[in-house]
């Protein structure tokens, strides 16, 4: 059949052959989502074949456009748009498809299949990553551009469902995307009105096109099946520079399939051999599974083509921008390559020398502040901001700009509003663009809104600086609703999520340096409202590995016993050794800010810190044990709380809840 294939029908082969791949690895694997690729193929082929700006010779190179895939499902469709371009996906890895090892897993995941751009899977969380993607444009733009010189010019494309549009974090990120104005963001949805449990008016009844348009977002309508009708949509989508973009597609779940298309059952599970057949009598698909014709698969082949002359192109543009603006093409070259500028820690060894001569009494939210005004004057891809709790999380430092559409996006500081899911998946776009290195703040017991972006910060191994302030029942009169008592155990379960929470000024410099300094990890700083004295200081850098010794038994007291605390609880520890020390009870007092660094230490490291020998141990922390019992041992004694908080002065609250010096005395002595 390949000599039946015409130049004007290639177009619909190229979309048919992403619904075959889909619908043969789908039915290898006996496991998968065939629906969407099928529904989307022809919407996807478009952007891919008319629009996009990639190199797959270059995936990563800077200003590629970015391609979300945000309901993560359908990933066999990203994964035939990969291969068929020719980026390094193999035809093998489409048959592995869901299979242990293989490159094409259940759902995208960034970092571990090349072109996969970010990793997708939780809806609606992809649409908001994209808007970190775009605002990250805009900025870079605002940053890098000179007149004639357009170094930062792309678009970010997603192709979304209904279960983005229904996820609350869509209303997060569309309306805050429609404030920005971001209009090189469009946005593909795939109207087949169908979810799992069968037609969306079964749960839903909302205009979702008037919606986006009432946060300022150019919306339009087509038939998603229509190649020409969608290539329009995008031109108009790319004409409109002030708004986003959503293009409702009105497609067909699972179109081609003779039976199934249409319905719920297309959704999520294989279509069956029988099926499969009739699909390919249908779309007038008769090569075996696994198989695209050479005529076919050259015109997706172009893409490397283009790709590697516009790649080619925006090198030679950075050559001449690096002589025209020799500062700049310096700054634009180092962040291409992905590095951070030579001199960033200058202004903290500044601070750090200033704060070893005079140790402040500030609360660790207070340090974090001035910590962040010399970091962020000397590492200009930081980029800040709060969700609404600017004055509280002391995350603005001075003379930085906010960002927004009316200066042309060329500050430094965003206004996420009252957003938190939507704050952290912003910053997790941001990130993955490059040439950002973003924060944001929230009080601690808000991170439960954010912790789905929390969680896919650490899955996916980003630089994202989380800061989470008012970290406990010193929080005060609030109440139990404001004072976070599960969260540092919620938040230090997450694998590879650094949480410290630093004892004072020089811990907190520490917990910011490190944070920093790990490119592969986010940080979650949780930080007290409360002013807290310098601890006594055996060392530096103890926030780096994770847990240190602070003091030792005074007078040459033999060592009986070994408290541990984090934060504030930390002066509660020292203040107990010096009672103790009066009853001739030698204590060793250990701060750990960072346990998932203090594991990542070598087990001579933790030996030292806390010696196996010393089974006397004593935990203090105010929230619940959960975890502490690694270091406590079974035989050990916490100082704790037991539930939640209550509404009061923070200090009397302490007093109220045992949390105390005192208490921390009585469990050493009840081991020694």
């Amino acid at each position: 059949m390949t000599e039946e294939i015409s130049a004007s029908q290639l177009p619909q082969f190229a979309a048919n052959a992403l619904r075959a791949l889909a619908m043969d690895a789908v039915q290898k694997a006996n496991s998968g989502h065939p629906g969407q690729p099928m529904g989307m193929a022809d919407a996807a082929s478009v952007v891919w074949n008319k629009f996009l700006k990639h190199n797959p010779s270059d995936p990563k190179w800077f200003d590629r456009d970015r391609f979300v895939l945000s309901g993560g499902h359908g990933s066999m469709l990203l994964y035939g748009l990969l291969h068929l371009s020719g980026y390094d996906l193999p035809m093998k890895e489409l048959e592995n498809f869901r299979q242990l090892n293989s490159k094409t897993p259940g759902h995208p995941e960034y970092g571990h299949t090349v072109g996969v751009e970010v990793t997708t899977g939780p809806l609606g969380q992809g649409v908001c990553n994209a808007v970190g993607f775009a605002l990250a444009e805009r900025m870079m733009a605002a940053r890098f551009n000179k007149p004639g010189h357009e170094m930062i010019s792309h678009y970010t494309y997603v192709l979304a469902g209904d279960g983005d549009m229904q996820e609350g974090i869509s209303h997060e990120a569309g309306a805050m995307a429609g404030h920005l104005g971001l209009g090189r963001l469009i946005v593909l949805w795939d109207d087949n009105g169908i979810t799992i449990d069968g037609h969306t008016d079964l749960s839903t009844s909302e205009d979702v096109l008037a919606r986006f348009a009432s946060y300022g977002w150019h919306t339009l309508s087509v038939d998603g099946h229509d190649q020409k009708a969608l290539e329009e949509a995008i031109k108009k989508a790319q004409a409109e520079t002030g708004k986003p973009t959503l293009i409702g597609c009105k497609t067909v779940i699972g179109y081609g399939a003779p039976t199934r298309a249409g319905t719920h059952k297309a959704h999520g599970e294989p279509l069956g051999e029988e099926e499969i057949k009739g699909a390919r009598q249908k779309l007038g698909w008769s090569w075996p599974p696994f198989q695209v014709p050479a005529p076919v698969l050259d015109f997706w082949r172009q893409a490397k083509d283009r790709g590697q002359q516009a790649n080619k192109a925006w090198a030679d543009k950075l050559a001449a921008y690096q002589k025209a603006f020799p500062a700049e093409g310096a700054e634009l070259a180092r962040i291409a390559r992905g590095e951070d500028p030579k001199d960033w820690k200058a202004g903290l060894d500044k601070l750090r020398d200033s704060w070893l001569k005079e140790p402040p009494t500030l609360a660790t939210r207070a340090s974090s502040g001035k910590v962040l005004e010399a970091l962020v004057h000397n590492h200009p891809d930081m980029v800040g901001g709060s969700a609404d709790l600017t004055p509280s999380n002391n995350t603005h430092p001075g003379k930085v700009e906010d960002v927004n559409k009316k200066n042309n996006y060329a500050g430094r500081y965003i206004r996420y509003g009252i957003r938190e899911h939507g704050m952290g998946s912003v910053m997790n776009g941001l990130a993955l663009h490059g040439g950002v290195v973003p924060y944001g703040g929230t009080f601690l017991v808000f991170s439960d809104y954010a912790r789905p972006a929390v969680r896919l910060s650490a899955l996916m191994g980003l630089r994202v600086v989380y800061v989470f302030t008012h970290d406990s029942i010193g929080v005060g009169e609030d109440g139990p609703t404001h004072q976070p008592v599960e969260h540092y155990a919620a938040l230090r379960a997450i694998p590879n999520l650094a949480v410290f929470r630093p004892a004072d000024a020089l811990e907190t410099l520490e917990s910011w340096e490190t944070a920093v300094t790990m490119t592969d990890t986010p940080s979650a700083l949780l930080l007290t409202r409360q002013n807290l004295p310098p601890l006594p200081r055996l060392g530096k850098d103890g926030a780096a590995k994770g847990g240190y010794v602070v003091s030792e038994p005074p007078n040459g007291l033999p060592l009986k016993a070994v408290v541990m605390a984090t934060g504030s609880e930390v002066h509660l520890a020292v203040a107990a050794q010096a009672e103790l020390a009066k009853e001739n009870i030698g204590v060793r007092v250990v701060s750990l800010p960072c346990w998932k660094l203090f594991e990542d230490q070598p087990q001579s490291y933790r030996d030292q810190v806390i010696p196996p020998g010393v089974t006397a141990r004593v935990g203090v922390e105010a929230g619940i044990s959960l975890g502490w019992d690694r270091y406590i041992g079974l035989k050990g004694r916490m100082v704790c709380m037991k539930g939640f908080g209550a509404s009061a002065p923070g200090g009397k609250l302490f007093e109220h809840f045992g949390i105390t010096a005192k208490a921390v005395v009585a469990a050493v002595k009840e081991q020694v």
